[in-house]
């Protein structure tokens, strides 16, 4: 059965800790309540001086920039995001996404399901 809603019906969850965290908003869009079987998409919206942690996770995961300016810094280096920018992430890479603009940056980013589980 199709599952329709709109992004702004769906619960945003600051995910701050404003540290390695810094001005993060998250929202499952489609996951396993959803009933999607092996994957989840997520917006993400980091506000101005937003940024996530540096990190790595065991899963590959794929972003979709929709709306503002900002950076992907992994170990390789960094590389401007800006709206109609994909990015592949694989397994174990190190990285971390930061707001360079004074709008929000927003994403879509793609990971198996169960991350959202």
């Amino acid at each position: 059965m199709a599952v329709v809603k709109r992004v702004h019906e769906v619960e945003a969850r600051d995910v701050s800790d404003g540290r390695e965290t810094v001005n993060v908003v998250k929202q499952v869009l489609i996951g396993p309540k959803d009933g999607a079987p092996t994957f989840a998409v997520r917006l993400f919206t980091l506000g101005a001086g937003g940024h996530t942690p540096k990190h790595r996770h065991p899963f590959e995961h794929g972003v979709l920039v929709l709306e503002g300016e900002g950076v992907l810094w992994t170990e390789a280096g960094t590389q401007r995001l800006s709206p109609g920018t994909v990015v592949f992430l694989a397994p174990d890479e190190y990285h971390q996404f930061s707001n360079t603009g004074s709008s929000p940056l927003k994403f879509i980013c793609i990971v198996p399901k169960h991350v959202e589980e």
